[in-house]
């Protein structure tokens, strides 16, 4: 199975594709779509739009995962970032790709085993997970990385059938 991790934002959306079988999973690319700051806010979504949908075509995944937002202090950086979100999930509705949501201690649970670990015992398991030399950059990839493991290791656990917190949307 084919997963892209998807670490939404509108400034940078990291993005990270394995392969996963079983409890096995490597690694096969990753990197970030990047919007230029100072560029109104409907271009940049436009932008994130197309580079999705071109990403999307490139890959060829089986499902997208991605993570639910998390609103820390910031709330104008995270209706921001909720706008960029949306345009992915459009993105992935438009080319018929099978879309899973996992909140940030899902993520955290599934990649670590504790669902309050910090962010940078999540990108150390994530690099020994998938066997890479070093974390990758930039975090955000190291995070769509994450988040493409958290589905790959709930997709074969028969309780994710009975998770209400594990959205799909297909």
């Amino acid at each position: 199975m084919r997963i892209l991790g998807i670490d939404p934002g509108i400034a940078i959306v990291g993005f990270g594709l394995i392969e996963a079988s079983g409890a096995q999973a490597r690694m096969l690319k990753y990197g970030a779509v990047t919007t230029e700051a100072g560029l109104p806010l409907a271009t940049r979504l436009w932008q994130i739009g197309n580079d999705m949908e071109e990403l999307i075509g490139q890959c060829a995944p089986d499902a997208i995962a991605i993570e639910e937002l998390f609103f820390n202090n910031n709330i104008t950086t995270g209706i921001a970032v909720a706008h960029g979100r949306g345009v992915i999930l459009y993105s992935a509705e438009k080319c018929g790709i099978p879309l899973y949501e996992y909140t940030p201690s899902q993520v955290k649970q599934a990649v670590v085993g504790y669902g309050k670990a910090e962010k940078r015992q999540v990108m150390d398991m994530t690099r020994r997970l998938l066997k890479l030399k070093a974390v990758p950059k930039p975090d955000d990839a190291a995070d769509a990385l994450a988040i493409a493991l958290c589905h790959a290791r709930s997709a074969t656990s028969l309780l994710r059938r009975n998770d209400p917190d594990v959205k799909q949307t297909v």
